[in-house]
């Protein structure tokens, strides 16, 4: 693409400069090649990948506040299902704030959306932080436990080296969000508050639930291996044999 389409073609920008695409470069492909139909082709499998991110997302962050309300971190009312077992308040929630995140793209110079872009962006590498800190963490306190690795039904790949390496990219990435605020001159501060705002609110909500909570990082010997577990189940089973195990149950919530 990069040897079809030159750098500074008019057409990948619009009145608003480059940090606004106004045509997608793989449209420029087929309008390059003379493919007109191809076009629309494109702009479906755009609008198709858009609706399965969205939906995705909205089914996600529903389930995600029913857990936290099921563990006691989010409000009781989001605990509330329907007969069909959906969460209707989470549902409700998470639909009225994402209408109204997306209306702010149309409001003004899109300065608040990309801010909430930005803020979304910075969470996520967040999120995967934790997933590579909570491998290496898991790994360590079954060894700590005296469990053997053969038992694991499943053992990653590269370990310890996977979750390392994955680590340092993350903080690369989100180093590179804001990198053209330190490439400006003079220093656009909005531009890097923007790109790192996600950091400090991080950390402020993480020191207030830690405080409010009381809560305390758990030594590896300590660590929960089993509720939840392939092994609970299959015990579970040997005792109740008649009795199914929902899996998308909280372990708390399961009357045996």
């Amino acid at each position: 693409m990069g040897l079809i389409i030159r750098y500074d073609d008019p057409r990948l920008s619009n009145i608003h400069g480059v940090q606004s695409v106004a045509v997608s470069p793989f449209t420029l492909v087929f309008l390059s090649a003379g493919w007109t139909p191809a076009v629309h082709i494109m702009n479906a499998v755009i609008l198709t990948t858009v609706l399965s991110a969205g939906n995705s997302g909205l089914y996600l962050c529903t389930r995600i506040l029913w857990t936290l309300a099921m563990e006691g971190k989010a409000p009781q009312i989001f605990c509330r299902l329907t007969k069909g077992g959906i969460p209707i308040w989470c549902l409700a929630l998470t639909t009225v704030l994402a209408t109204i995140f997306f209306g702010l793209s149309f409001i003004g110079n899109q300065i608040v959306y990309q801010w909430l872009v930005n803020l979304s962006g910075v969470m996520g590498f967040i999120a995967w932080f934790g997933i590579a800190l909570s491998h290496w963490r898991f790994r360590r306190a079954y060894i700590a436990q005296g469990y053997a690795l053969e038992d694991l039904p499943y053992k990653a790949l590269f370990y310890p080296f996977g979750p390392i390496f994955a680590s340092i990219l993350i903080f690369v990435a989100v180093f590179g969000q804001g990198y053209t605020s330190f490439t400006t001159h003079p220093f656009n501060f909005n531009s890097f508050l923007s790109a790192y705002i996600s950091i400090p609110v991080f950390l402020i909500l993480f020191g207030i639930y830690k405080f409010v909570k009381k809560t305390r990082f758990v030594p590896l010997r300590e660590i929960d291996l089993m509720t939840g577990s392939l092994r609970e189940r299959e015990e579970q089973q040997k005792v109740h044999p008649y009795i199914v195990v929902v899996a998308d149950r909280a372990p708390s919530d399961i009357d045996l």
